[in-house]
């Protein structure tokens, strides 16, 4: 089969889609990636990948900078003539579906979380909903036409929400992690010396329930706790949701957050901290959490769908109530304040991490697919 895989950004190929993009190359496929130009192109082109540039503005509401690029993408389906387009994210799904069901050509669609449009209670998020519950339907519901999930949750919202019968739609829990490479460090560094770090690791954004991550700080901060509140991750202007840059910087210099960017080595960082977190209003399946599971951190996350299949309460960490900043504070200090719950909470999620979310897990569910849909 000719494949075409479609994301919103080079990097989200790079980092959560390359390992896919070599086993379906190994499996004798031949493989194209497609999305907006980036740095991280030219490195799938260093890997071998052949990787063409989008002319795509992932936050783009005007229409007709999106009929120009639904035009130039059915104009690579026409020269390219994919077998399947396979694409990642509501917005690359969307379009992937809606021009394979007008080229005739199949599609698997991969919605990992419900977006911004879902999650967000803004104005222009309660617009724009129905529309998109409309495109949605259109486009992912063809007979050829085929929808990974990430979680429980979202899918019961699709087939109720959405199709209003269930079409082909598969649960794959998350693009997985190499758990050979995410490792629990080989000595444990003891916090007794430094104070203890606390990790958020993600885009930056309100709906990653950024607020109630700086909320907690201050709370902690004042009851003279040694801590280290660390925002591992960059501000996505193209999303509505981003985090102002002067806010954070804002927060970096009151001192309640050290702001690290982008981070390219993940497993280091994770070796080094001793808690992380996620207060996320919705995901699909949260890479964040699942590469600190496979490092053997205790997790905090907000009851909501994707983190609860990551996170059971009690067992790898806790699950606290989405926009509450307290008892984020609260599950923070109970963690500080026992290191043995605190390691053995981390190892649970090692194990689970194991068991469910390994990569070659997740790649052989995705494999399978595709199997199907040869057959």
């Amino acid at each position: 089969m000719k494949i075409l895989l479609f994301a919103n950004t080079d990097w989200y190929i790079y980092n959560f889609r390359r390992t896919l993009a070599a086993a379906l190359r190994d499996a004798g496929h031949d493989v194209l990636l497609v999305s907006p130009p980036g740095a991280y192109g030219e490195r799938l082109r260093d890997l071998g990948f052949r990787w063409i540039p989008a002319p795509m503005n992932r936050g783009s509401l005007n229409p007709f900078h999106e009929l120009a690029l639904l035009g130039w993408l059915w104009r690579l389906l026409l020269r390219e003539q994919p077998t399947v387009v396979h694409s990642f994210t509501i917005k690359c799904s969307v379009y992937g579906g809606l021009l394979g069901r007008l080229t005739g050509t199949s599609s698997i669609n991969a919605v990992a979380g419900m977006g911004y449009v879902f999650t967000s209670h803004t104005l222009k998020a309660r617009l724009l909903r129905p529309a998109v519950r409309l495109m949605l339907s259109i486009a992912l519901g063809g007979k050829r036409s085929k929808l990974i999930l990430q979680n429980p949750d979202d899918m019961l919202f699709f087939e109720t929400e959405i199709f209003g019968s269930s079409p082909q739609v598969y649960l794959i829990k998350g693009s997985g992690v190499d758990c050979s490479l995410f490792l629990p460090p080989q000595i444990e560094e003891s916090c007794s010396n430094r104070p203890v770090r606390v990790l958020l690791a993600s885009r930056i954004l309100w709906d990653k329930g950024v607020a109630e991550f700086i909320e907690a700080a201050r709370m902690l901060r004042s009851e003279q706790r040694s801590l280290e509140f660390l925002l591992a991750g960059d501000p996505d202007p193209g999303n509505p949701a981003a985090v102002p840059l002067p806010t954070l910087m804002d927060w970096q210099a009151e001192g309640l957050v050290q702001w690290l960017g982008h981070v390219a080595d993940m497993p280091k960082l994770l070796a080094n901290v001793d808690v992380v977190v996620l207060p996320s209003y919705r995901e699909g399946l949260p890479k964040s959490l699942i590469e600190a599971a496979a490092c053997a951190r205790p997790l905090i996350a907000t009851d909501v769908p994707g983190c609860r299949e990551v996170v059971t309460d009690g067992v790898e960490g806790f699950l606290i109530p989405p926009r509450d900043a307290e008892a984020l504070a609260r599950s923070i200090a109970k963690l500080q304040d026992n290191a043995l719950l605190a390691r053995s909470m981390g190892m649970a999620a090692r194990r689970k991490a194991l068991g469910e979310f390994d990569e070659r897990i997740v790649i052989k569910q995705t494999m399978d697919v595709y199997d199907e849909l040869a057959r």
